[in-house]
């Protein structure tokens, strides 16, 4: 079982960054490949960013691509989103996700990929 916690959300103006974190407990973040979810009002959760598990590949949603990043601190058995220039529809619940998958099988967008997900933490980008 691995347990996540997210944490960094906040109320923030549009043009303006956040970073949240994600940190694991009972196991290894450097076992897993790592993403971002988020979940808008009304809407279905939607991919925002992920890393591989060997750390080599990253993936972005597209209209986030430029403006966030994802990394790894394996030593704190932590990851992070780091999100600059927020827009008011990045307002979301924010998820991180892991699932114990091996690069060549990996598929980062679908949800059912993960096998553990943290509670979320609320993002609100005011315009």
């Amino acid at each position: 079982q691995m347990v996540l916690n997210e944490s960094g959300g906040q109320l923030v103006q549009a043009g303006g960054s956040l970073r949240l974190s994600c940190l694991a407990s009972e196991r290894s973040v450097s076992e897993y490949a790592m993403a971002w979810f988020r979940q808008a009002p009304g809407k279905e959760r939607e991919f925002v960013a992920a890393v591989s598990w060997s750390g080599s590949s990253t993936y972005y949603l597209d209209s986030v691509k430029g403006r966030f990043a994802i990394s790894r601190d394996n030593a704190k058995n932590a990851f992070y989103l780091q999100m600059n220039s927020l827009r008011p529809d990045d307002t979301a619940v924010y998820y991180c996700a892991a699932a114990g998958v091996i690069d060549h099988l990996y598929d980062p967008y679908a949800t059912d990929e993960y096998d553990f997900w943290g509670p979320g933490t609320q993002v609100t980008v005011s315009s």
